[in-house]
């Protein structure tokens, strides 16, 4: 039996769902159930979601760019304020718990409507527009990082820092020691706009290194499905010791294999670097909202654990040249896997855990 029902709500992609589910993971161990509410994009992100039960909420995003939208949009948002306020009463949560995007808005909206206690956790440095409209409904505003951009001001005094949420399959890998040198394991990866960029950039990075800057390099890279022939005949031209996947389902354990990873910078993708504790050189997605990516890369690299590289001034030659010199300084790849283990936040699915659960308490 149950000690009750915790209702998490997230847009449906890897970066809003995997907190959702490291939060899941840890009320479950305390006890709870776990419903989510979210999109069809779960299908793709969520298969390995632990919820007793997956309701898939309409949403729409509100842009001012495109205003003859608006309408459409805002009536699918009440149907799904009015599914979402259907399933919370039939539910009967302890608190509802929303990690943005706009997925988000009707299950938080609905909560606030009946007086279920709410919170909206942000996994970015910078606050997801739909978390600032939301943050003067909920009860609660959580933040991964110290310092949150764009939080409202009349949503200061909800503010509780507990850090980004992990997986278990993350946390399995806590603190893994830092591998020898024997060869150097280079791991490249992104989202999918991100795979598409490194699956395109890198092959020409590697061109630029001789056969002797190449030696020893041993390569993990997520790589489009369109782009697979592609990068996989040129790195075998070069002879480049590599393994090409358009995913990887153990991510985590790929990351603790690395000397050094070269990635965006993805909530997820930092918290994750930080709780196992490994180097990265990041490209910032360019374009994003707000440059969230940017201010989460800025704020890994300002602790030392990492470097800085906006795709806008990258070059396969200098990138070549910058990669083959820092794979020689082993005592800074050792400082700055350090140092990102100390940027880290392994406790913070427990921290926003107790958070819910004094959310939840009297109910």
């Amino acid at each position: 039996m149950s000690k009750g029902v915790f209702v998490l709500a997230a847009g449906g992609t890897g970066g809003h769902l995997f907190p959702a589910q490291a939060l899941a993971e840890e009320l479950i161990r305390r006890g709870y159930a776990i419903h989510l509410m979210t999109d069809e994009r779960v299908r793709d992100y969520g298969k390995s979601f632990p919820a007793a039960e997956t309701h898939i909420v309409p949403s729409a995003t509100l842009s001012l760019s495109k205003p003859w939208l608006a309408p459409g949009r805002a009536l699918r948002l009440y149907g799904g304020y009015r599914a979402a306020r259907a399933i919370l009463k039939r539910v009967r949560p302890l608190a509802v718990i929303g990690f943005g995007g706009y997925p988000s808005f009707p299950p938080i909206m609905a909560a606030a409507r009946l007086k279920i206690p709410s919170c909206v956790h942000d996994q970015n440095a910078v606050m997801g527009r739909a978390n600032r409209v939301l943050a003067k409904w909920a009860d609660a505003v959580a933040s991964s990082f110290p310092t949150l951009m764009g939080l409202p001001g009349d949503a200061r005094n909800k503010l509780t820092f507990t850090g980004n949420p992990v997986r278990d399959i993350a946390l399995k890998e806590k603190g893994a020691p830092y591998p020898g040198f024997d060869t150097f394991n280079l791991l490249v990866f992104g989202g999918s706009q991100g795979a598409q960029f490194f699956g395109e950039f890198m092959p020409r990075v590697f061109a630029a290194m001789t056969p002797e800057q190449r030696r020893g390099i041993k390569l993990t890279q997520q790589v489009r499905a369109e782009n697979m022939d592609a990068v996989s005949s040129a790195y075998k031209a070069m002879e480049l010791d590599c393994e090409l996947s358009p995913f990887f389902m153990d991510m985590p354990r790929r990351i603790a294999n690395a000397h050094l990873v070269v990635c965006r910078s993805g909530a997820s993708t930092i918290a994750e670097l930080g709780v196992i504790g490994r180097p990265a050189v990041m490209a910032p997605l360019p374009h994003a909202l707000d440059n969230d990516q940017l201010r989460n890369a800025e704020s890994f690299a300002s602790a030392g654990a990492g470097w800085v590289k906006p795709q806008a001034t990258l070059a396969p030659g200098a990138f070549a040249q910058f990669l083959t010199s820092l794979r020689s300084q082993q005592s800074q790849l050792q400082q700055a896997a350090a140092a990102a283990l100390k940027h880290g936040k392994p406790d913070a699915a427990q921290r926003l855990a107790d958070l819910a659960e004094k959310l939840g308490k009297g109910r």
